[in-house]
């Protein structure tokens, strides 16, 4: 996926991104940027490893934590809306998973959780990766969050 195309994608729609990342530490943000001239569509990036950046950055609830944990939809999608309100952007993107190793039963190495936030609402997904090694689980990541933005932006 091009994040070149993310870009020109959004640009013709004349809409910003931000984003709001976990588990690929700045990594979709760092993507976009290393565009030259991404400045005019990439509005800034959240990078919320721990819980705490989560709930001070995004607004992301210690209940919706503590009920589902921090790799689940409900935290990918408030934190895809906070990164939307705490932005100038029309377009949020947020990732929140297991880039390995380890995981458990439950929440296997692998699993990511996506959100997208536009003014419209939030859409939520969860991809299982596999075990595949925490760096081809990060840039798988990084890889299906290009593509989400691409559609959100086209």
């Amino acid at each position: 996926m091009s994040a070149a195309g993310v870009l020109n994608a959004a640009r013709n729609r004349g809409l910003m991104i931000a984003t709001a990342e976990s588990c690929t530490g700045g990594l979709i943000a760092g993507a976009l940027t290393e565009v030259p001239g991404s400045s005019d569509v990439v509005d800034r990036g959240f990078v919320t490893y721990s819980n705490a950046a989560k709930q001070q950055m995004l607004g992301v609830s210690a209940q919706t934590l503590a009920d589902h944990g921090a790799v689940s939809e409900q935290v990918a999608a408030e934190m895809a809306n906070g990164a939307l309100a705490h932005s100038d952007a029309q377009i949020a993107i947020s990732v929140t998973g297991i880039a390995g190793p380890g995981g458990s039963d439950q929440k296997p190495e692998g699993r990511v959780c996506f959100g997208l936030a536009t003014p419209n609402g939030v859409t939520t997904e969860t991809i299982d990766f596999g075990a595949l090694g925490r760096s081809n689980v990060r840039a798988a990541t990084v890889d299906h969050a290009l593509r989400l933005l691409l559609q959100a932006a086209s």
